[in-house]
């Protein structure tokens, strides 16, 4: 018997154990000859990229539904540890051995060592962090009406914090219906969606204002306090919540591997998804750097993310038996930004060229949100391993 293992239950680590199961299916290995498990440390696949929304009640769904009918195992656990040279992991339940290792294990918002941050901030950044916010808002909402009550600090203008504070004025317009509310977007660069590109920028500061967000640019956060944030300035700001969109990074675990990671913390993988330097261990979503064309390499994005799952997936087993692997590359790159009630913004290439905005966008990002990067919720066996197909979906957008 031999055992694959996949690390993650995100978008990359859920489709990497489907697209193992259905490579085991399509090979016609014997029962039992080849185990797939997935370590996680929850029995949940989460739509990540909607923690920004204010109604999460779609966005988390329970593996059994989704590993149980085509065979594949679960541990909830979290991973402390991997080894490589002796094929181990290392889980807060147990140790155990492997053949071959599918490492997904996301990545992680960038908080640093500043002053009230971990006492007093909040996050989108799971679906646990954004569930702890609503609550928090709430709470505040309970409370005696102040202007910081009715504050929302958002740090990090890049596509999270654009979100998250396009969809806040709506929710504390709700909780705060006789306080005037407002949302602050601050960041030390001087533009919002700096990795939008000067096509998009303009959308994005009109749906902003449309919205009623403010910004702060040029500026970072130097304390943050129960009922105030400190500017780099020296300014103070009067808001009970702030949200640290700055940055994620890859799981620190990619070190134990004992290879080069680059500024993300990721580890470089060829064209089939193999951690370059490390036998039996393939890579895939946020934790791995690879090529999608020529000139550029994936970005932390379920975009990226689901088919580096499905295709490392398939060679995992496909290695593990001396089978033929097959070579991801993605010859298109789409952004589709939610702007809120103002909209989405759509663009097209690594420049970002605006193909689509306002309505049209946001009907875009609804069926991305709503279906495409949803997992059958049927329980049919047939059904999951039809979805796992290695193959490459079209372009989301809209009719051109």
């Amino acid at each position: 018997m031999s055992d694959v293992i996949v690390l993650g239950s995100g978008f990359a680590g859920l489709w990497a154990a489907l697209g193992a199961a259905r490579r085991i299916d399509e090979l016609g290995v014997a029962g039992g000859d080849v185990t797939v498990t997935v370590v996680s440390s929850t029995p949940y696949h989460d739509i990540r990229v909607r923690n920004y929304e204010a109604d999460l009640t779609p966005c988390r769904i329970p593996l059994q539904g989704l590993l149980d009918p085509v065979g594949v195992g679960h541990v909830v656990a979290d991973v402390t540890a991997i080894d490589p040279a002796n094929r181990r992991v290392t889980t807060t339940v147990d140790t155990r051995s492997y053949d071959r290792l599918v490492i997904a294990l996301g990545s992680r918002v960038v908080k640093p060592e500043l002053p009230g941050l971990l006492e007093f901030g909040f996050d989108v950044d799971t679906y646990d962090g954004a569930e702890r916010l609503q609550r928090h808002l709430v709470e505040l909402a309970r409370d005696p009406r102040t202007s910081a009550a009715s504050t929302v600090v958002v740090v990090g203008a890049g596509l999270t914090g654009i979100e998250t504070a396009c969809e806040l004025p709506a929710r504390l317009a709700a909780l705060f219906p006789e306080t005037v509310s407002q949302v602050i977007l601050i960041d030390h660069n001087p533009h919002v969606g700096s990795d939008m590109g000067a096509s998009a920028r303009p959308v994005i500061e009109a749906a902003l204002t449309a919205n009623g967000v403010q910004t702060r640019l040029g500026v970072s956060v130097a304390a943050i306090g129960a009922d105030t944030v400190t500017l780099s300035t020296g300014e103070t700001v009067a808001a009970s919540t702030v949200v640290w969109c700055a940055g994620m990074r890859a799981s620190p675990l990619t070190a134990d591997l004992g290879v080069e990671r680059d500024r993300l913390g990721r580890v470089a993988v060829d064209e089939q998804l193999r951690v370059v330097g490390v036998p039996g261990v393939f890579a895939a979503g946020d934790v791995a750097a690879a090529w999608m064309d020529d000139h550029h390499l994936s970005v932390m994005s379920c975009q990226h993310g689901r088919p580096m799952g499905r295709f490392a997936g398939y060679n995992v087993v496909s290695d593990l038996l001396g089978e033929p692997m097959l070579t991801l590359r993605i010859p298109w790159y789409v952004t589709v930004l939610d702007l809120g009630p103002a909209g989405a913004v759509y663009t097209e290439g690594w420049d970002r060229r605006v193909i689509a905005s306002g309505a049209e966008a946001k009907a875009t990002k609804r069926i991305i949100n709503g279906s495409r990067i949803y997992p059958p919720r049927t329980g049919n066996r047939e059904d999951l391993l039809d979805a796992a197909t290695p193959i490459l979906q079209s372009r989301p957008g809209p009719e051109r």
